[in-house]
C-alpha cells in the first residue's frame, strides 16, 4: 500500500512539475530568429532582441489563464489528497481530489489546443513548437491518469 501511495504522489508531482515548467519557460515556439511563449514574443533583428508582451490578443490571455488554473487546480488536488488521506473514512474514495486533478488536465489540454490553433497569428509560420509546448501536452495525460487513479482509489487502513 505504501508503494502505491508513493507512486501516486510521484505521478502527481511529475505532472505538477511539468505544468510549472511549461507555463514558466519561454519556448512554446522557436525558430532561427524568434521564440515565443505565453508571456512574450521575441525576435532578433540586427543583433538586438525585440520582445512584445502577450497582451495583444484575447486568445493568448485565455491560454495564460487556463495554464495558471491548471497549476492551481493541481496544487489544490495535492493539498486535498493529503487532507483526505488523514480525514476520509475507511473505504471512502478520493472523488474531490480526482475531480480537481481531472479539471487541471482539461484546462491544460484546452490551453494547448487554443495555442495550437491560434499561434500562427502570434508567431511566424516558420517557427516550430518548442519543448514547453510538448511538456504541456505530456502533462495533460499525466494529470488525467492521476485524476482517474484518485477517483478509483479507496482509502484503506
Amino acid at each position: 500500500m505504501l508503494l502505491l501511495l508513493l507512486g501516486i504522489i510521484l505521478l502527481h508531482v511529475a505532472g505538477l512539475v511539468l505544468l510549472f515548467v511549461s507555463t514558466i519557460v519561454s519556448v512554446w515556439t522557436t525558430g532561427e530568429t524568434s521564440t515565443s511563449d505565453l508571456w512574450l514574443n521575441c525576435t532578433v533583428a540586427t543583433g538586438q532582441y525585440n520582445c512584445n508582451p502577450a497582451t495583444s490578443g484575447e486568445w493568448i490571455q485565455a491560454v495564460q489563464a487556463l495554464m495558471i488554473l491548471s497549476i492551481i487546480f493541481s496544487c489544490l488536488s495535492m493539498f486535498l489528497f493529503f487532507c483526505q488521506l488523514f480525514t476520509l473514512q475507511k473505504g471512502g474514495r478520493f472523488f474531490l481530489t480526482g475531480t480537481f486533478q481531472i479539471l487541471a488536465s482539461l484546462f491544460v489540454m484546452s490551453g494547448a489546443i487554443i495555442y495550437t490553433v491560434m499561434s500562427p497569428q502570434w508567431v511566424p509560420g516558420s517557427n516550430n513548437f518548442g519543448y514547453s509546448y510538448i511538456l504541456a501536452w505530456v502533462a495533460f495525460p499525466l494529470a488525467l491518469i492521476s485524476g482517474l487513479i484518485y477517483v478509483i482509489l479507496r482509502k484503506r487502513e
